[in-house]
């Protein structure tokens, strides 16, 4: 299949930006809208877009289905880990307030960390999803 060459180049010139724009929506989520799910899709949908444009072997190439399962599992045990730590510095689950030396500095670390895991699982569910129906319509 012949793929339109401004197609190829508009998404050669967006793929870069749509990930900028979700390290900024991840990175700024604790100041303000944004946080770990809307970073984490808006990831995704750049390499959905690349899939639909470059194809899925593109996408395959850099992101193979083993990979994916890893970063599922880093996100999960990123996410559940900050929370292990809290109690056993001697808090509850996710008190954030014993992860620095302020109260203020723990909230910020703790919810960046777990905001975090949230995006890298998110992103890694949502590919492995579009890959998982990607692949069906060719008989795979």
């Amino acid at each position: 299949m012949k793929i339109n060459p401004v197609l190829r180049i508009v998404s050669k010139v967006m793929i870069p930006l749509i990930l900028l724009f979700a390290l900024y929506v991840q990175f700024h989520g604790d100041f303000g809208p944004g946080g770990g799910f809307q970073a984490g899709v808006i990831f995704a949908s750049a390499f959905i877009l690349h899939a639909m444009v470059f194809g899925m072997d593109a996408v395959k190439r850099v992101l193979s289905a083993g990979m994916l399962k890893a970063l599922m599992c880093v996100g999960v045990f990123l996410y559940g880990g900050v929370g292990v730590v809290t109690m056993l510095l001697g808090g509850a689950y996710l008190d954030y307030d014993l992860l620095a030396e302020t109260p203020t500095g723990g909230q910020h670390l703790g919810i960046f960390l777990v905001e975090l895991g949230v995006g890298i699982t998110v992103a890694s569910v949502m590919i492995t999803i579009f890959t998982a129906f990607a692949g069906r319509g060719r008989g795979q």
